[in-house]
Formats: C-alpha cells, sequence, structure tokens
C-alpha cells in the first residue's frame, strides 16, 4: 500500500508535467531498470536527471522540477544517434532511483562522550560526518546532543575548517571538524528544514520540528530554534535544542526552595500584575516560564502566549507565533490584538522595545496577569533599564509584582567531588558576602567550614553533573516603590539592589555561595557564572 504523502506527491507532479506539457512517469509503481553506463554517479547528482530507458534508438531521461532547459539541451546534443525524451518524476522518485545508482555506504554511527582525550575523538566524529549524507548529519548531532543533554550545538567557521561544539550544562566542547565543502553540504540541509536562505546577509532564524530517517535506519525527533548570521567566511549557527517534555515543567520540579516556592505561587495567584524572568540566553527563563504557565493552566483561565518561535506545545494554552524580526509589528501590535481576546494571563516572549514594555505595564493594570522575559544582569539592573526603555512612568512601580533573574551553574558529581579547607582569603570573601545577606536571614556557621571541588572519574572527567539554578526574587515593597519615585537620574541599580536585600531578597551571588557551602557546587563554577 502506498504511502498517502508518496501518493499526493506523485498527483502534484502529475499535475506540474500537464502545466508543462511533457511526460509523466511514476516510478513508484514498479522497479525501473538501472541504467548505469549511461550517465555517472556524480554527474546525475550535478544534473539532477536519471536514465530511465535506453536502446538502440531511444533513451529517455526522468527529470525534476529543477532540471535546467541547458541541461535538457546539452543532453540532446550528447545523444544525436538516438530519439531523446524526457519525462517528470518526483523529487522522491529521484532520490529513491539515485539510491539505486548511488547506495549509501554502511555507517557505524560512534556514541559521542565528553573526554579529556579530545584529540581522539574529534577525529573519530569527523570521519564519521565525513562519510554520511546532509540530513544524516544533523540528525546524527541531534540524536548525539540530546544523549549528552546538551542545551546547544555550535557551528563555527574558520578558513579552512568548521568547528562544532556542544553546550553541555553550560560549557562548550569541542566535538568535531568539518571541511568547508561537506559544511556546505549541512548548512544546505539545515536551510530547507529551517526555511532559511543561505545566501542572505542578514541574521535570521528558523525553526525545525520534523522527524528524520537515518541511513541506519534509526528516527531521530528533532525539534529546535536556529539562529544564523554570516561572518567572514561563512555562515555560522547556533541550534538551540528544545529538548524537555511540556509535562515536566512543573514549579516542583524548578529546584525552588520554600521560600521561594512560596513567593512565586503567591504572586501567580493574584489577578493582575508584570511578573518578569531575567537572565542572559540560556539561563532557564523559558524552562520558568512554561512551569508557571503549567501551574496556572486550568479551566477556568484563558492563557494566550505570544511566542518567538513556539518551542513546546501546550495543551489547553493557546500559543501564537510571533516573527519579530518581520513586517508584521512584531510582538508589540500582536500584544495589542491578544488583549481584544479577553485573556485572563498573556505571555510575552521577550520584551525588546518601548512599544511592548508599556503594553505590557499598562495590561498589567488593567486585570492581566503578564508574564514575559527581558535581558539584564540581574533583577535590579532590569528595573533600571526598564526606566531608560520607557521613561518616567507613574505606572511603572505600581504594575510590576516581580522580578526573578537567574542563572544555570553546574552541580558537582556528589560520587566525586573532593572536600578541602578554604585559604585564609578565599574565607574573608565568602564571610563579606554571608555578611551581606538581608538583615533577618539566619546566617550558616562559617568555624571549620568545607568547601568543595570537582573530582574526576573515568565516567566523569570533569567532575560535574546536571545544573542547577540561583537565583534572586526581587518583590515590589514599598520601600522599593518610594525608590522608584526619585528622580530618574537619582536611581541606580546599586541603590535598588540595596533596598531589595534590606527587604529580604537574596541576591544570586549569595544564593550561589550558600549552595557552595552546602556542597552543591564549587566557588569556581560561581565565579565562571554570577561573580
Amino acid at each position: 500500500m502506498q504511502d498517502p504523502a508518496r501518493i499526493s506527491e506523485e498527483q502534484n507532479t502529475l499535475r506540474r508535467a500537464r502545466l508543462l506539457n511533457i511526460a509523466y512517469d511514476d516510478t513508484s509503481l514498479q522497479e525501473t531498470p538501472l541504467f548505469a553506463d549511461v550517465l555517472a554517479v556524480p554527474e546525475m547528482y550535478s544534473i539532477r536527471a536519471v536514465p530511465l530507458f535506453i536502446d538502440e534508438h531511444n533513451v529517455k531521461f526522468g527529470i525534476t522540477n529543477t532540471t535546467s532547459q541547458s541541461t535538457m539541451a546539452t543532453l540532446r546534443s550528447r545523444f544525436l544517434d538516438q530519439r531523446v525524451t524526457f519525462s517528470l518524476i518526483s523529487d522522491t522518485g529521484y532520490k529513491d532511483l539515485m539510491k539505486r545508482y548511488d547506495p549509501p555506504k554502511q555507517v557505524i554511527y560512534q556514541d559521542i562522550s565528553l573526554t579529556t582525550d579530545q584529540a581522539s575523538q574529534l577525529s573519530t566524529v569527523s570521519k564519521t560526518m565525513s562519510e554520511v549524507r546532509a540530513d544524516d548529519m544533523l540528525a546524527y548531532l541531534v540524536q548525539q546532543a540530546y544523549t549528552l543533554k546538551a542545551s546547544d550545538i555550535h557551528l563555527e567557521t574558520d578558513d579552512n575548517s568548521v568547528r562544532i561544539r556542544f553546550r553541555v550544562d553550560g560549557v562548550l566542547h569541542p566535538i568535531a571538524e568539518l571541511t568547508p565543502e561537506k559544511y556546505r553540504q549541512l548548512v544546505s540541509s539545515l536551510a530547507v528544514a529551517a526555511n532559511i536562505s543561505t545566501s542572505s546577509n542578514e541574521a535570521q532564524t528558523g525553526h525545525i520540528n520534523k522527524k528524520f530517517q537515518m541511513a541506519d535506519g534509526s528516527e531521530v525527533a528533532v525539534n529546535m530554534r536556529v539562529e544564523t548570521v554570516p561572518t567572514v567566511h561563512a555562515m555560522d549557527a547556533v541550534l538551540r535544542l528544545f529538548n524537555l517534555k511540556p509535562e515536566m515543567m512543573r514549579l516542583d520540579s524548578l529546584g525552588l526552595n520554600q521560600e521561594e516556592n512560596d513567593i512565586i505561587r503567591d504572586i501567580i495567584s493574584h489577578p493582575n500584575g508584570l511578573v518578569l524572568l531575567v537572565g542572559p540566553t540560556g539561563s532557564g527563563k523559558t524552562t520558568t516560564l512554561y512551569s508557571i504557565l503549567n501551574e496556572l493552566n486550568s479551566p477556568e483561565r484563558k492563557i494566550i502566549t505570544l511566542e518567538d518561535p513556539v518551542e513546546y506545545q501546550l495543551k489547553g494554552i493557546t500559543q501564537i507565533p510571533v516573527d519579530s524580526r518581520g513586517e508584521s509589528g512584531g510582538f508589540a501590535e500582536k500584544f495589542r490584538a491578544v488583549l481584544r481576546l479577553d485573556p485572563d494571563v498573556i505571555m510575552v516572549g521577550e520584551i525588546r522595545d518601548q512599544d511592548t514594555a508599556k503594553t505590557a505595564l499598562q495590561s498589567s493594570l488593567t486585570g492581566h496577569l503578564v508574564l514575559s522575559t527581558y535581558h539584564a544582569s540581574s533583577a535590579a539592573a532590569a528595573l533600571t533599564r526598564l526606566l531608560d526603555t520607557i521613561g518616567d512612568n507613574p505606572l511603572f512601580s505600581s504594575a510590576i509584582r516581580l522580578v526573578a533573574a537567574q542563572r544555570l551553574i553546574r552541580k558537582l558529581d556528589e560520587s566525586t567531588k573532593q572536600a578541602y579547607t578554604p585559604d585564609e582569603s578565599t574565607l574573608r570573601w565568602v564571610k563579606s558576602v554571608i555578611d551581606s545577606l538581608p538583615p533577618h536571614f539566619e546566617r550558616p556557621s562559617l568555624e571549620n567550614i568545607q568547601l568543595f571541588k570537582a573530582g574526576h572519574s573515568e565516567e566523569n572527567p570533569f567532575g560535574y553533573k546536571g545544573q542547577l539554578a540561583v537565583r534572586e526574587l526581587l518583590l515590589m515593597t514599598n520601600n522599593l516603590q518610594q525608590e522608584l519615585k526619585r528622580p530618574p537620574l537619582e536611581i541606580t541599580t546599586t541603590s535598588l539592589e540595596h533596598t531589595a536585600v534590606q527587604d529580604g531578597m537574596i541576591t544570586m551571588l549569595q544564593d550561589a555561595v550558600l549552595k557552595a557551602l552546602a556542597g552543591e557546587t564549587s566557588l569556581e563554577e560561581v565565579a565562571r557564572v554570577v561573580a
């Protein structure tokens, strides 16, 4: 029984042939004999034509929509002793025939592991990549990235090679190197799947959500965002993997302590207000947002999201994709349209401009709970940046309920971590951070403290396993509201953070040091990410 998609493709090809007034062949109905001596395999790939029949007097070529008129003329001139005819075949039919003319090599897909012996692995994986088809290169990379729990795949061009790196637990690891020719094949496959152009001189964003069938028969489901930018050598790309299951996105899965859990649940229980998630790319903002949406999702609430792109589909929530780089107005215009649909909760993927910021503030004061993300280095910095964006606005402090900033740091591997006694300099620094905690916070004892550093084993040469979030939750208190009513030039990130700490906020640095004292991470990791 034929695949419905193949039947539809053949019907479309037949209609195309009739429009062009050319013959048509359905190669799926019977196995076409091979005529290997007519054209060389590289030429068949190059000109997108394949012989379907040949005898003493006739030769018939199967061509596709992309076969050029000049190619047809060239073939007629080469076979002057025979009558040359052409028949349109589907793209799938052409690919199937080419697999018979050029059977794929048996490739053993080596599993990638994070190892200190980078040179050996680079050589092995690079060799594997050089032997597989373009689609298989992409599927293989994504398959291995999922296995290693990587968040991103980085494709970075150089003079005469292309470096591939995986970001695992926030750190980049070299995986393979490609030749420029092989990279062009990979980028071509990537561009088709993500609906982007390989010749654009502008940065582009695409999205891939499909299944790839690899040469060894395995199937890989690919769901990722594609960000590209032209460089002096070629087009670089970062592939952001969406590898979390929506049903796992719950507040209880975020690693919140009891106080953080209570604060967030209390804030989102209110019917209106603005909640901002702050941090750089890859800091877990989207996961936290989706977890809050899952918590709010109920038959009594209408929830609408505006996203660029929609990363995870949530049942019961209206999700609207937004092309923020296109000409359709981006987030602000869609935001105003969504307000007419009477939502209770609105999630805006990111506040990027003044118009979106003002619409979010106004909406949060008129009976809507608005959730969004914002790029800033800390919660207090987010407030000063927003003030710079929207100017002196009396609605500002009344609209915002919570600004939650976060980073992801690596967790120490419990089986290999090593205890040590810090030196006097380190101890003084830790004490200064602990002394800066909010006045009413119960401080841990620093007598005879032990800290931990990363160990290593054959299974885990780097000494870290997984990630955890360090957070600061800035609540809009009366003292902060008074601070924000001062003249704009007198409002600084430092003064806002000081006021927030006096009112009970624990900063990301303080949270990270407390986690280091608890043996969950190392001070080296705290310094790398937060300090």
